[in-house]
C-alpha cells in the first residue's frame, strides 16, 4: 500500500519546531563536562558540550561558586588543544563565567600567550577575553599589548582592542584616556570597522569636554573618514554639535554644508543619517529641509523594504511640523498604500492624512478602506488618530471621515482600537457642531451591539450631557432604554442616570422617562433600583411634569470636585493630598496597646492630612508656616515595649520643618510632666531652630504630642537628627491615683533619625502617565544610568527605588513577573514647591544578579528633574 505523500512544507515546520537544547538540564550537563578532563580530547564534543553550557547561561540559569569553579578549571585543561573552532569556544565561555580575581591568574598567562600568538584570531579573542575578566591592577600589565594591539596591521584584532577599550572606559577611565593617541591613529585607518570603533572610543573619551568633541568633529568633517559607519557616527556626533552650539551660534548653522554634503554620499545609510539629520535640527527652514526631503523621496521607490521603512518613517516626523514640505512627497507615498510591509503602508497613509489637502479627502478614504482590514489594531489606532486630526483640520468634510469611523467601528476589533474610534467621534461631535446629531446616532447604534462595558458607559455618559442639546431627544431614549433590558448592572445603571439627565433638561419627556425609571425600580441589581429611586424623587416624579429645579441639573451635571471653603487663590490640583496606599502604623503596634498620638492610626488619608494641618494652624507658634505639604509616616524611636514608646512625624513646609513627636508613657505608677525633646542638629547644618511646644502632662497610657520646629532653605536639606526626651517624673499611687508634688528630672535616649531628600516629594498618581509624560516640556527631561549593585531580584531593586525616590507607581508598574530580568517602572509625584514630576525607571538584571537602572525623569522646573537625580546619587 503506498505511502501517503507528505508535503515539504510540512516537514519544514517539524524541522522548524525542533531546538537542539530542548529538554536540557543543568545537572546532566555538568556530567557531560567531565569529558573536559579526558587524556584524549574529543574537540567536537568538547564544543557541543560549551554550547549547552552558554545556552545555560544565557537562559537565565545560575551556576553556584563550587559548579562556575569546577567547569572554569576543566575549561582551562582545553588550551592544550590545537583545534581553532574549540578554542573560540574556549574564549566565549571563560567570559561568561566571569571568574574572580584569584582564578584569572590561572588563564592569564595561557591567554598572555595566545595575545601574542601568530594567529590573528587568537590574538583577537584572547584580547577580548582579557578586558573583560581582568581588574585595574592586571590591566596596566597588559596596556603596553593593547595599545600595540589598537595599531595592529590586522583590522580584526585592531577592532578587538578598540572595543575592549570602549567596555574598559566605563570601569577603568584613567588608563584608557592614556591611549588616546593610538585611537587618533586608529580613526585613520582604511579598515572600515576599525575607523568605526576608533572613532566610537575617541568621542567617549573626549564626550566629557565639549570643546574638544568639537574640535573632533571639525578636524574629521574635512574628508578623512571613508568607513560608512564611521561617517554614520560622524553625522551624529555633528548633530550633538549643532544642537549644544544653537543657542549661542549667531548667522549660518554651523556644519550644515557637512551634512548636505553627506547627502551625495555613495552609501545608502549615510545618506539617510544625514537626511534625518537635518529633518531633526531645531528651527530647520525650508531651504534646509529641500535637500533632505528630495532624497527622502527616492527611498520612497527603492527595491529595499527597509529603505522605503525609514524614509516614510523620517517624512511622518517631518510632516507634524512641516507639512507643505512634504507635499511633493504625496505621489510616490500613495503608491506605498499597497505596500506588502504593512508598517510602511500604515506610516504612508498617516503621512498622507496630514500632508493632503481637502480635494483628496475622498480619494484617501476609498483607498484606506480596502487597507483595513489587512493591518493589525495597533496600525489602525494610528490611522484613526490620524483620520481624527484630519477632519478637525477640514471641518466640511466630516460627513464622510464620520462615516469611514462609524463603519470601522461596526467591524471586529479589540477595545484599544474601539477606544479610539469612539474618542475621536466624540471629540468631533464636541469641536464641530453640524456632525453632533449624526455622530450621537452612530454611537447609539454601536452600543447596542457593544461587548466592552468601559465603552457603554462612556457613551451613556456622553449622551446624557450632548443628547438633551439636540433638535429631537426622544430619538435617543429608545437607545438608551434598551440598555437597562439588555446589559450588565453596571451599564444598566448607567442607563438609569442618563435616562434621569433627559427628564431633568427636556420637560416634555419628563412622564416618559418616569415610567421608564418607576420600571427600573423591580431591577435586580441594587445600585440601579437606588439611582432609580434617587432620580424619581429629585426630579419630582410625584408632582407631575415640573420644571426641573436648578441645584437638581447642578447635582446631575454638576462636577463632584467641588471647594468645600472659598479661596482666593487658583485651584491647583497637585495642592490636593492623594495617597494611594495607607498602612496604619498601628498594625506594627503589640496587641492592646493604644496609638501614640494623633494620627497614628487614620481613618484615610484624606482625614489623616486635615487632622494634621488643624492641628499645626492651632499651634500659635507655627501658624505663620503657611500651607504644609506633607507629613510623612511615623518613625519609631524606641524599641517595642519599653518605658516610653515614642515616634517622630516630619512635617514639611516650605521654609520650615515641624517634627511631631508622639509619646505614651507606659509605666502605670509614673506620671511625666514638662515633657520636650532636646534634638541635636550638629549633622544638620542647613537647620536652625525655631521654636519648640511641651507637653505639659503625660499620664499612664494618654498619648501625647511634643513640637519641634527648624527653619530651612526653601531648597532640599537633609540631615540627621539625634534625640532625647526629658520631663520630670513623678510617682502615681495606681490604688487611689494620687500624685507625689515633688518630682524628679529625668532623660530617656531616643533614636536618631534623618530628613532625606524623599521627604521632599509627595506621592501623587496620575491617571494617564503617556499623557502626562508628553505633556512636560522634553527640555526639561534628566536621564542618567547608575549600577544598584547585587541584588536577589528585581522586585527588591525596584521596590527601593520607589522607597528612595518617594514617588507614586503609576499603572501597576511596581508588579514584576517572576524572573523577569528586566522591567520599566513608572513613577509620578510632586515635588515641594507644588512642581509635578514625572519619572521613568527602567531596570535590567545580568546574569551575575547585578542590577542597572536608567532614569529618566520630566518636571515642570529642570532643576527639579535634577534634584531627583541627586537623590539616587546620594542613596
Amino acid at each position: 500500500m503506498a505511502q501517503p505523500l507528505v508535503k515539504k512544507d510540512d516537514d519544514r515546520d517539524d524541522e522548524a519546531e525542533y531546538s537542539p537544547f530542548m529538554g536540557i538540564e543543568k545537572g546532566a550537563v555538568l556530567q557531560e563536562a567531565r569529558v573536559f578532563n579526558d587524556p584524549q580530547l574529543d574537540a567536537r564534543r568538547c564544543s557541543q558540550v560549551i554550547t549547552k553550557l552558554l545556552y545555560l547561561l544565557n537562559q537565565g540559569e545560575s551556576f553556584t561558586k563550587v559548579e562556575a569553579t569546577e567547569v572554569f578549571f576543566s575549561v582551562t585543561k582545553l588550551f592544550q588543544s590545537k583545534d581553532t573552532g574549540l578554542r573560540r569556544m574556549v574564549y566565549l565561555i571563560i567570559k561568561e563565567l566571569s571568574p574572580c580575581a584569584d582564578e584569572v591568574i590561572i588563564v592569564t598567562s595561557s591567554l598572555m600567550k595566545d595575545m601574542n600568538s601568530k594567529t590573528d584570531m587568537y590574538r583577537a579573542n584572547a584580547i577580548r577575553v582579557l578586558c573583560r575578566i581582568t581588574d585595574g591592577t592586571l590591566l596596566t600589565q597588559i596596556e603596553r599589548y593593547l595599545k600595540q594591539a589598537i595599531v595592529d596591521k590586522n583590522p580584526v584584532v585592531a577592532s578587538a582592542a578598540l572595543v575592549s577599550g570602549i567596555h574598559l572606559l566605563q570601569t577603568n577611565p584613567e588608563i584608557v584616556k592614556r591611549w588616546s593617541n593610538e585611537v587618533q591613529e586608529a580613526v585613520q585607518s582604511r579598515a572600515a570597522l576599525v575607523q568605526f570603533h576608533a572613532l566610537a572610543l575617541l568621542h567617549q573619551i573626549r564626550q566629557n569636554d565639549r570643546l574638544a568633541v568639537s574640535k573632533l568633529v571639525t578636524s574629521l568633517t574635512r574628508g578623512t573618514v571613508r568607513s560608512p559607519l564611521a561617517q554614520c557616527l560622524l553625522i551624529r556626533y555633528t548633530s550633538q554639535v549643532i544642537r549644544e552650539s544653537a543657542s549661542t551660534q549667531t548667522g549660518e548653522r554651523p556644519f550644515y554644508d557637512f551634512l548636505e554634503s553627506c547627502l551625495r554620499h555613495k552609501a545608502e545609510m549615510v545618506i539617510f543619517e544625514a537626511a534625518r539629520a537635518i529633518t531633526e535640527l531645531s528651527g530647520v527652514t525650508s531651504r534646509e529641509l529641500t535637500p533632505a526631503i528630495t532624497v527622502l523621496q527616492l527611498f520612497l521607490s527603492s527595491s529595499k523594504p527597509v529603505l522605503r521603512f525609514a524614509a516614510v518613517r523620517t517624512l511622518n516626523k517631518v510632516a507634524m511640523s512641516h507639512p507643505m514640505a512634504v507635499t511633493n512627497c504625496n505621489i510616490d507615498m500613495e503608491s506605498l498604500i499597497s505596500d506588502q510591509n504593512r508598517s510602511i503602508a500604515t506610516l504612508a497613509i498617516t503621512t498622507l492624512l496630514k500632508t493632503g489637502n481637502e480635494s483628496s479627502v475622498d480619494r484617501l478614504m476609498k483607498q484606506i478602506t480596502n487597507f483595513m482590514s489587512d493591518i493589525a489594531d495597533e496600525f489602525k489606532i494610528v490611522v484613526v488618530e490620524a483620520i481624527r486630526s484630519l477632519c478637525l483640520k477640514y471641518p466640511l468634510k466630516y460627513r464622510s471621515l464620520m462615516n469611514f469611523l462609524s463603519n470601522i467601528l461596526r467591524e471586529e476589533g479589540g477595545f484599544e482600537y474601539k477606544k479610539a474610534i469612539v474618542d475621536s467621534i466624540v471629540i468631533l461631535i464636541r469641536d464641530i457642531p453640524d456632525a453632533k446629531e449624526s455622530g450621537l446616532l452612530h454611537l447609539c447604534e454601536f452600543i447596542e451591539d457593544c461587548e466592552f462595558t468601559y465603552l457603554s458607559t462612556q457613551i451613556l455618559h456622553f449622551l446624557g450631557i450632548e443628547g438633551p442639546k439636540t433638535s429631537d431627544p426622544s430619538k435617543y431614549i429608545r437607545y438608551i432604554y434598551n440598555r437597562v433590558h439588555l446589559e450588565n448592572a453596571t451599564v444598566r445603571a448607567s442607563a438609569v442616570s442618563t435616562l434621569a439627565k433627559f427628564g431633568a433638561m427636556v420637560d416634555s419627556l419628563k412622564p416618559r422617562v418616569f415610567v421608564l425609571l418607576r420600571r427600573c425600580l423591580y431591577d435586580s441589581d441594587d445600585e440601579v433600583r437606588d439611582r432609580a429611586t434617587l432620580y424619581l424623587s429629585m426630579l419630582g416624579a410625584d408632582e407631575g411634569a415640573v420644571e426641573t429645579d436648578k441645584d437638581v441639573k447642578d447635582f446631575l451635571f454638576g462636577l463632584l470636585e467641588v471647594p468645600l471653603e472659598p479661596s482666593e487663590e487658583p485651584f491647583n490640583i497637585h495642592s490636593v493630598p492623594r495617597e494611594v496606599k495607607s498602612q496604619p502604623i498601628a498594625e506594627k503596634k503589640a496587641p492592646g496597646k493604644k496609638p501614640a498620638g494623633l494620627g497614628v492610626v487614620p481613618s484615610g488619608p484624606t482625614s489623616t492630612t486635615d487632622s494634621y494641618e488643624r492641628l499645626l494652624s492651632s499651634i500659635p507658634e507655627f501658624a505663620s508656616f503657611g500651607k504644609l505639604f506633607k507629613s510623612s509616616a511615623p518613625v519609631e524611636l524606641t524599641e517595642a515595649e519599653t518605658e516610653y514608646e515614642v515616634n517622630v512625624v516630619k512635617h514639611v513646609f516650605d521654609g520650615h520643618i515641624v517634627f511631631q513627636y508622639n509619646c505614651t508613657n507606659t509605666i502605670p505608677e509614673q506620671l511625666l510632666e514638662n515633657v520636650i525633646v532636646v534634638v541635636d542638629a550638629s549633622e544638620a547644618d542647613d537647620f536652625s531652630q525655631v521654636a519648640t511646644k511641651p507637653l505639659r502632662s503625660l499620664p499612664y497610657d494618654s498619648p501625647g504630642q511634643t513640637f519641634v520646629a527648624f527653619e530651612k532653605p526653601e531648597s532640599v536639606a537633609v540631615g540627621k537628627f539625634s534625640n532625647m526626651l526629658r520631663f520630670i517624673v513623678k510617682e502615681v499611687d495606681p490604688s487611689t491615683g494620687e500624685t507625689d508634688d515633688d518630682g524628679v528630672e529625668d532623660e530617656y535616649q531616643l533614636e536618631d533619625f534623618e530628613v532625606v531628600a524623599a521627604d521632599y516629594v509627595k506621592k501623587v498618581g496620575v491617571s494617564n502617565f503617556k499623557n502626562a509624560w508628553e505633556s512636560m516640556d522634553p527640555d526639561n527631561e534628566h536621564v542618567d544610568e547608575y549600577g544598584l549593585g547585587q541584588r536577589e531580584s528585581l522586585t527588591e531593586a525596584v521596590n527601593a527605588v520607589i522607597n528612595l525616590l518617594g514617588l507614586q507607581p503609576c499603572e501597576g508598574t511596581e508588579s514584576i513577573p517572576t524572573n523577569s530580568r528586566s522591567h520599566t517602572c513608572l513613577l509620578s509625584g510632586v515635588f515641594i514647591g507644588n512642581v509635578q514630576v514625572v519619572a521613568r525607571a527602567q531596570f535590567g538584571l545580568d546574569s551575575s544578579k547585578e542590577v542597572a537602572m536608567k532614569l529618566a525623569v520630566r518636571s515642570d522646573d529642570a532643576t527639579v528633574s535634577s534634584a531627583i537625580h541627586d537623590i539616587v546619587g546620594s542613596g
